[in-house]
């Protein structure tokens, strides 16, 4: 049996309204817009108000990406959200959006590969609609991780933020696809013997409560440059591609240092690397589609482009995509 091609329809986001800046920090935290920006890139993030849940956002970026699709929520047969902020213990994140979407065939379900989500959840729809066990699907990564924080951790506080991306994938025949487009390989890993570098401090089964974020930034910093550096180089291997072949590297957006120590251990144009960690912060499983998206909103994207999404997260795990638009 000849597999389906998985080609992307289209892209969305969201963001809250509220803008805080790195001057709206409190003297109290003793750090200073200068201090973030220099260690980080981050200028801004956006924070979600108490009604604005991770469905909330998310239902709008799937809204976006619909109307991007030009398609309707009743060709929906499949909805993946990567999330580590669910609304509820159970059910699950995606069956809220579902609801609200009024989508009521097939199936919805949540992943939770923190910052990797988005990889894991696109991989994951990808073999759904390769097999033809779906035939569209809505991928989601949404966070609200500034109810994760610790507000008086400078280390941890100054870098997240919240926000939601969701992307349109649909199944053709190979045969209908001369050109290649869509998903062209994918590649997830995970280890968790260092899983104590990024973790929260609580949990259902154990203090009954989420907890807030603790992190070895040192550590989570070398093993992102070195991971993500590898993965890369793996999957164009995998793809017999080199990274000439690269319009667009897509890394999540957890540090403007570790994107650009991953663009030169690569050997690629800073240029072809896209960035909104500025505006956006890190929004975990949200940063690759909501990048996506705001590419997208530029017209930087154009039919044809080889794109590379990459991330790590909390875990850790990590992976790779590589599509061409």
């Amino acid at each position: 049996m000849e597999l389906n091609s998985v080609i992307v329809r289209g892209v969305g986001g969201f963001l809250p309204a509220r803008r805080f800046s790195n001057y709206d920090f409190p003297e109290s935290l003793n750090t200073s817009h200068e201090w973030i920006f220099e260690r980080t890139g981050i200028a801004a993030r956006r924070i979600a108000e108490p009604h604005e849940t991770t469905s909330f956002l998310a239902i709008r970026a799937c809204e976006e990406a619909l109307k991007s699709a030009n398609i309707t929520p009743d060709e929906i047969d499949l909805i993946i959200c990567a999330t580590a902020t669910p609304d509820k213990t159970f059910p699950a994140t995606a069956v809220l959006i579902q609801h609200a979407l009024g989508v009521s065939q097939g199936c919805g379900f949540d992943v939770q590969a923190v910052c990797s989500g988005f990889i894991y959840a696109l991989t994951l729809a990808n073999n759904f609609l390769k097999l033809g066990q779906a035939k569209k699907a809505l991928v989601i990564g949404a966070d609200v991780f500034s109810r994760l924080l610790d507000w008086s951790d400078r280390t941890t506080c100054v870098l997240f933020g919240d926000g939601a991306g969701a992307m349109v994938v649909e199944a053709i025949p190979s045969e209908d696809n001369p050109m290649k487009r869509g998903i062209l390989s994918t590649s997830l890993h995970s280890d968790g013997k260092f899983s104590s570098l990024l973790e929260t401090t609580g949990g259902v089964s154990t203090t009954g409560t989420a907890g807030t974020i603790l992190m070895h930034g040192r550590e989570v910093y070398r093993h992102a440059v070195e991971k993500m550096t590898k993965g890369v180089l793996d999957a164009l291997e995998t793809n017999n591609l080199t990274v000439a072949d690269i319009d667009w590297l897509v890394p999540h957006q957890a540090n403007q240092r570790i994107m650009v120590a991953v663009a030169e251990r690569l050997g690629i144009d800073s240029e072809k690397v896209i960035i909104t960690l500025g505006e956006h912060a890190n929004t975990s499983a949200a940063t690759i589609p909501l990048a996506l998206w705001e590419a997208q909103k530029k017209n930087l994207l154009k039919p044809g482009d080889l794109i590379v999404l990459e991330a790590l997260g909390g875990g850790l795990t990590w992976g790779s995509v590589v599509l061409r638009w």
